[in-house]
């Protein structure tokens, strides 16, 4: 089991940045793909960005597309989310999540552990 721990959120104004870390312990070396995913009140979860083993990417909507960066540490146990040109709309709770296994990096099912979250506000 890989333990997942994201910090890094908070408030933010609208236009502002943050850059949220996803670290792994435990069998931290057994991910092959890790990505974000966040979650708004009364909205289901969504596939943020995620990346593989080797590095290769790939991010969700469009609406974070040229704004949000995914990217990893080279100790290859921390991931990170850089989200800049925030909206009001982007208020959510991230997670982390990491899988195992190949496959579809946007698919909440290819992930077998998830962290807690942390929590991303955005004011207008």
């Amino acid at each position: 089991q890989v333990l997942l721990v994201e910090s890094g959120g908070g408030l933010v104004q609208a236009g502002g940045s943050l850059r949220l870390s996803c670290t792994a312990s435990g069998r931290a070396l057994s991910w092959y793909i890790m990505g974000w995913f966040r979650q708004a009140p009364g909205k289901e979860r969504e596939f943020v960005a995620a990346l593989d083993w080797s590095g290769r990417s790939t991010l969700g909507p469009r609406s974070v597309q040229g704004r949000f960066t995914i990217s990893r540490a080279s100790v290859r146990s921390t991931v990170y989310l850089q989200m800049d040109s925030l909206e009001p709309a982007d208020t959510a709770l991230y997670y982390c999540a990491a899988g195992s296994q190949r496959g579809t990096m946007s698919d909440p099912l290819a992930y077998s552990d998830w962290g807690q979250g942390t929590q991303v506000t955005v004011s207008s």
